[in-house]
């Protein structure tokens, strides 16, 4: 269990936990665009399977990140090493957070609503357009928790 808290793997001052969930969250924007691709192909089985895979195993990742945060003592624990201002680092981190729960929100509508929408043999079909939206909505969540994560993670543990 230690070795979660040692150094990571991207040179930086974060612990090794920290660089994993990075590095997947990093990676994840490109996997959902794989998942979209398949619904693009008409593999309607395909982009469901992915994207409830993908949903999943994020979920995991944030309850990794934050068992980390917490055996690690803390976000004031983690910042410590930063020479950014506390005030900047709280207001960024917590519009990562506003962006993070409401892109968790939309996913969860998504997938709620498309798996609803397939059971009344709408989807794919009358409700194609409205799902398509929401997981636009939800694709642009993800790309910007990806890149506000990256922003807290270089403020905590590059600057």
């Amino acid at each position: 269990m230690d070795v979660l808290f040692s150094s990571g793997f991207l040179g930086t001052r974060a612990p090794l936990f920290m660089d994993i969930v990075s590095v997947i969250v990093a990676v994840l924007p490109f996997l959902i665009y794989g998942a979209i691709s398949l619904a693009k192909k008409k593999n309607y089985r395909g982009h469901e399977l992915t994207q409830k895979l993908l949903f999943v195993i994020s979920v995991i990742v944030v309850g990794f990140f934050e068992f980390g945060v917490r055996m690690e003592g803390g976000y004031k624990n983690l910042m410590e090493g930063s020479s950014v201002s506390h005030d900047y680092l709280l207001y960024v981190l917590i519009f990562h957070i506003i962006i993070s729960v409401i892109t968790l929100i939309l996913w969860t509508m998504t997938l709620h609503f498309a798996r609803r929408y397939k059971r009344q043999k709408t989807l794919p079909g009358l409700y194609s357009d409205v799902h398509k939206k929401y997981g636009q909505r939800t694709f642009i969540g993800i790309i910007l928790t990806m890149l506000t994560g990256g922003w807290v993670y270089a403020l905590l543990f590059v600057f």
